[in-house]
């Protein structure tokens, strides 16, 4: 496993690589001029170019891109445009809000929507199925931007029983958690049902009620565990998004994260954070499946690590 580990890591260097080049092209293909911000609207053609120079914004693409990867390497990832400090000095603070309210949404979607759908298979075609399936397609279905003013309407408006924004106590992640985590939650729910009933007409299923076991264990120890590579998967995919997915929970709750920051920075044309924070998201949208890759072994010892 460890040597299956390494070869994984040393794979994602190509992709990391490509990715920041993308990243690097996007970002300055975005409409406006960072140095014309700075320099301010009143400014003299030369006072932006003095700017740009100093940004080194004048110099070609490629040379900007080649310095930048150097900084990369070395672990200088430049300086914020916007405050002058460096760019892990600016992502820094905004570090652990957005990991909390991650792990919180991922923890609470990933039971309640694995419950969810175990329930409904297991009551397939009956009052708790159509229940089950309905939260899921609700949770499917409606804009998560609107789920989370509705919420706050309601649960901090009218009822005055959380905060409307900011990170003042634990209570304050609640709703931003609800709102990153709906969606998970109802994907999750539909395909672990989907997973569970085609395991449960399998053969070795219909054995073991054969033999007399008792139906709890049937549908956990056999139909559950044996769907559960697949249900991982998709848990994967959906929860490495989560973290990228921040923007617009912290956006509409004023939370002050990595995806508020982002959109502050896209909106000042701040280079080099936009470029780092995407870069972050990247990275860990990769390492997530890299996990998930270890687990299909520790879950099915049959899996092989070639």
């Amino acid at each position: 496993m460890g040597r299956y580990f390494g070869k994984r890591l040393l794979s994602t260097i190509p992709l990391l690589l490509v990715i920041s080049f993308l990243v690097f092209m996007f970002i300055h293909m975005i409409p406006g001029d960072p140095a014309r911000l700075i320099a301010g609207q009143d400014a003299t053609k030369a006072d932006v170019e003095v700017v740009r120079e100093q940004l080194g914004l004048n110099k070609p693409l490629l040379v900007q891109y080649g310095e930048y990867m150097k900084g990369l390497f070395t672990g200088d990832l430049g300086m914020s445009i916007k405050n002058g400090k460096t760019v892990v000095e600016t992502i820094a603070p905004r570090l652990k809000p957005t990991i909390m309210l991650t792990i919180s949404s991922m923890i609470w979607a990933a039971l309640i929507g694995i419950i969810l759908g175990i329930i409904s298979a297991v009551f397939h075609g009956r009052i708790l199925d159509y229940i089950g399936m309905l939260i899921a397609i609700s949770g499917i279905s409606v804009p998560s931007f609107w789920l989370g003013l509705e919420m706050m309407q309601l649960f901090s408006v009218k009822l005055g029983m959380l905060p409307t924004s900011g990170l003042e106590t634990w209570q304050s992640y609640i709703l931003p958690s609800l709102t990153m985590g709906a969606g998970i939650m109802a994907v999750l729910g539909r395909f672990t049902r989907s997973s569970m009933l085609e395991t449960m007409r399998e053969d070795y299923v219909r054995t073991a009620r054969a033999k007399g076991l008792k139906e709890s264990l049937v549908v956990m120890r056999h139909a559950f565990k044996n769907s559960l590579i697949e249900i991982i998967t998709v848990a994967g995919l959906q929860i490495g998004g989560l973290l990228s997915g921040s923007v617009m929970a912290e956006t509409v709750f004023a939370i002050p994260g990595l995806g508020r920051l982002l959109v502050d920075s896209i909106n000042f044309r701040d280079y080099k954070v936009v470029q780092a924070l995407l870069l972050f998201f990247a990275a860990e949208y990769i390492f997530i499946n890299l996990i998930v890759d270890i687990l299909y072994g520790v879950i099915n010892p049959k899996v092989r690590y070639d």
